[in-house]
């Protein structure tokens, strides 16, 4: 463990340079699937149109789903208190280095790009609907949330801080402490630093993404595009996982202990390359960015660069356990510990996709649910809640889901940083007389 990178550079560059003593990959990691080859580039950007009054998202049949909280102001996050409260933390993308003018202003036009509302929300359900409070603002693109005993982990963009938490309060005073700084700075093109608790109850995991899109002069920090484990009480780390461009939403399986990430991979190589995933994520392993992806596909610019590091790295990278779509953007994902479902929701994630801009017709906008098997991905992938693309002709969308939480009744949180919006999604077993029919295409992103 430690505080400097200085033991990651060297961890890296052991790990890119292992050569013959390396013959195979994880053994337990899963079969290299098939993927489409390179193609062009797309770029389409969604556009945000106003909801239709009365409008929600689609679930499936017995399922209900009603507006939980509106007029949010870029709600990512969330965070389920032991009484019930929900903490919403709400931060946005205020600039991207390297990107065009012509797109930053569309996408401020748009309300995905500016001004970071950089707090904290605390919402309160009572008898006269849900109540709205500002927990704790000044905040430096907050997005990782934890209660562990005494303790409220907020993770900023730049740095891990911890509150002494007060049981019902509803404002934040206590001054925080800085468990560690995090990189962060102007090349940042993945902000997000997700945290959950370690199951010893002490460490913590936290992701920490990418500062470019696939390292192209190969300056980026060594220690990011990694999952950390992190000592709180000491603010010492490691690497404990690595080669993961943007680790963007972490959960443990309750009934195994696993601990699973969600990945947004690289752009520029077409609609469906390489696809997004879900992946597990183990002690040790290098997941292959940048120099392959999904194992033994080698990254283009990397291999005309330096094949031989590419050579190495796919000896040795760990395959991702399933591939959620290209340019899905899955972020969230929840696995539920209450009963009252649906047996087939006892054992599998909710994933949250908030969807890109890299194809011609979108995929993700949605919350998709991926059933389990002993543990690992049955490699089904089923939509649950649907509705967020307006017109998929046009690339408008209502919403962009952003996170999954469960509240102490067993209804689902789904946070939608697009429409500014928490949606909740309870079981009635009640049949519907028009479901709707479910476009396989946003699933899966089959021509």
């Amino acid at each position: 463990m430690h505080r400097s990178g200085a033991a990651v550079v060297l961890f890296l560059l052991a790990l890119c340079g292992r050569t013959a003593e390396v013959t195979s990959r994880s053994v337990d990691g899963p079969p290299v699937p098939p993927l489409p080859p390179v193609s062009a580039a797309v770029v389409r950007l969604p556009v945000l149109a106003p909801r239709p009054p009365g409008w929600r998202p689609t679930a499936p049949q017995g399922f209900e789903v009603g507006l939980f909280a509106d007029g949010l102001d870029g709600p990512r996050r969330l965070l389920v208190l032991p009484g019930g409260d929900v903490l919403v933390a709400q931060a946005r993308t205020e600039r991207m280095a390297g990107m065009s003018p012509e797109i930053v202003a569309a996408l401020t036009r748009q309300g995905i790009f500016g001004p970071s509302a950089d707090n904290l929300i605390l919402l309160r359900q009572t008898t006269q609907g849900v109540r709205r409070y500002v927990y704790r603002d000044g905040l430096n693109q907050p997005f990782g949330l934890l209660l562990s005993g005494a303790w409220l982990y907020v993770a900023n963009t730049d740095a891990l801080l911890r509150f002494r938490y007060q049981p019902d309060a509803t404002r934040l005073e206590a001054s925080p402490e800085t468990v560690l700084a995090l990189p962060a700075g102007e090349r940042n093109s993945h902000w997000t630093r997700n945290i959950v608790e370690h199951p010893d109850g002490v460490r913590l995991f936290l992701g920490v993404g990418a500062a470019s899109n696939v390292n192209e002069d190969g300056a980026d920090p060594p220690e990011r595009a990694a999952v950390w484990l992190v000592d709180p009480r000491s603010g010492e780390w490691r690497p404990y996982a690595t080669g993961l461009r943007n680790p963007a939403g972490l959960a443990l399986d309750p009934s195994t202990g696993a601990l699973w990430v969600t990945v947004n991979e690289r752009d520029g190589l077409g609609e469906d390359v390489p696809p997004d995933y879900l992946a597990r994520v183990v002690d040790g392993a290098f997941y292959g960015w940048p120099y392959v992806y999904f194992g033994t596909y080698p990254d283009p610019a990397w291999k005309r660069r330096d094949p031989g590091r590419v050579a190495a790295a796919a000896r040795i990278a760990r395959v991702p356990d399933l591939a959620l779509g290209g340019h899905s953007v899955p972020l969230g994902l929840h696995f539920r510990r209450r009963d009252g479902w649906p047996a087939k929701y006892r054992e599998g994630v909710f994933i949250a996709r908030r969807g890109g801009g890299g194809r011609a017709r979108f995929i993700g906008y949605d919350v998709i649910f991926v059933p389990f098997s002993n543990g690992v991905p049955t490699g089904v992938v089923e939509p649950f809640l649907e509705g967020f693309v307006a017109d998929y002709d046009r690339g408008e969308v209502y919403g962009r889901p952003v996170d999954v939480a469960e509240l102490p009744d067993g209804s689902l949180l789904v946070s939608d940083d697009g429409g500014n919006a928490l949606w909740r999604v309870w079981w009635t077993g009640r049949q519907t007389v028009n479901p709707g029919v479910t476009d396989r295409r946003n699933i899966e992103g089959v021509p």
